[in-house]
């Protein structure tokens, strides 16, 4: 089977250094550098126009079918004799709780999510979804569009971040204020929320960038709270996973983020649902159709389930709440010492992990080796609405991997 992609040809030496410092100083990519090499790939991911259509007919499937299973999870109380599915997710205590006694859930608006695309020896599979804090604006957006413009006969996806701050535009009053909720300590956060206040500057909102503790509220309705910034807030947009949310001190009121929110949220914690991994563990106890699901997602069961490290061989050992790449284990790709580390935390707390099972991913290759790519499709509010890739030299899409520009061509001719 021949993969739906190729990798254009790199841009000429001046050509990307002007991309790369536009991308830093016009889109807020401050972090393009790790350790000896530069995070953007200076060629684009060529993916043939039909193969587009097919994922954004798979990505608004999915997403429709994710949002009813949540709207299902949320209204789900645990019956008596019936299975927690709530703990079956392995969410951490808090947050369990929090769901018990859930009432009315907090207010959404412009739902945003992004869904992982592999091209494998059968076909499309995704590995995940980012329902809760999905990253990637910059590069889908900023990036993409400034790499776009050097490769002829090609166009880009749509610009996920216009979409998005158009979406929330529509749905506010004129000059409203929007808090961009994220981890203020950490840079790589702070410069997502920076690009997405320009971008929202550009359709009439005002932001300010703050952190959960410098939120108040006053029946549900929150305000910004802080020496530098004093005020309601017409919107949220949540950039602060929600499983963080139960570490931050009480009176910070962090479970309005989860139910009775009068101030809209973008996206409401109850995405944590569907964020985990372990969800598939209880799409048998849901009424919910996930047909779309079921084709494109590797089977996926408890680790306790496997019952040898010999039979561990044939599945990807993943956290259920864990991000970007991290404590994945793939037999034969991760290194052998952290592989019998994340086996032994598998084993003693499987709850806390999913086993999923392995798939083939299709490498595209040049002259200078193969690369493993996954696509990342975003939607807002259930339609397609952007893309970008991460590649990596293994099929393991991990901190290692570089971002690189998906461009759409109906050429099968090298760009």
């Amino acid at each position: 089977m021949n993969a739906p992609y190729q990798l254009g040809n790199p841009l000429p030496d001046a050509a990307w250094r002007a991309v790369r410092l536009r991308t830093v100083f016009e889109h807020c990519k401050w972090d393009v550098q790790s350790e000896d090499h530069c995070v953007l790939a200076d060629f684009p991911l060529l993916l043939a126009e039909s193969a587009w259509r097919e994922l954004s007919t798979l990505a608004e499937a999915l997403s429709r079918e994710l949002a009813a299973a949540e709207a299902e999870l949320l209204n789900r109380k645990k019956k008596e004799k019936e299975e927690d599915l709530h703990e079956k997710l392995g969410l951490p205590r808090a947050l369990q709780q929090e769901f018990r006694r859930l009432a009315k859930p907090a207010l959404g608006v412009a739902r945003v999510m992004r869904f992982d695309f592999h091209f494998t020896d059968q076909g499309w599979r995704i590995s995940e979804v980012n329902a809760d804090v999905p990253g990637g604006f910059i590069e889908a957006s900023g990036f993409t569009q400034l790499m776009a413009a050097h490769y002829p006969g090609t166009t880009p996806p749509p610009d996920v971040a216009d979409i998005y701050t158009r979406a929330l535009a529509a749905a506010l009053p004129k000059d409203a204020v929007v808090g961009l909720v994220h981890a203020t300590a950490y840079s790589d956060d702070r410069q997502v929320m920076q690009f997405l206040g320009k971008r929202m500057a550009e359709h009439g909102l005002r932001t300010i960038l703050i952190s959960p503790e410098h939120i108040g509220w006053d029946q549900n309705v929150a305000s910004a709270c802080s020496s530098f910034a004093r005020g309601e807030l017409q919107a949220m947009v949540r950039f602060f996973p929600a499983e963080w949310l139960p570490t931050l001190p009480a009176k910070s009121q962090w479970s309005n983020f989860f139910s009775g929110s009068r101030t809209p949220i973008s996206n409401p914690a109850s995405a944590i649902l569907v964020q985990t991994k372990r969800f598939p563990l209880v799409w048998d106890l849901l009424s919910t159709d996930l047909r779309t699901w079921r084709m494109l997602l590797p089977e996926t069961i408890c680790p306790s389930a496997v019952l040898s490290e010999l039979e561990l061989k044939d599945w990807v050992v993943k956290p259920a709440l864990g991000r970007v790449g991290e404590g994945i284990a793939i037999s034969g790709v991760t290194d052998e010492k952290k592989l019998r580390l994340i086996h032994k935390a598998a084993r003693r707390r499987p709850s806390q992990w999913i086993a999923q099972r392995r798939f083939t991913a299709l490498p595209v290759s040049r002259g200078n080796g193969s690369y493993y790519p996954s696509i990342g499709v975003f939607t807002v509010d259930g339609a397609t609405s952007g893309a970008y890739a991460r590649m990596g030299r293994k099929p393991l899409i991990d901190d290692e991997a570089q971002d690189v520009a998906v461009l759409i061509t109906s050429s099968r001719g090298n760009v």
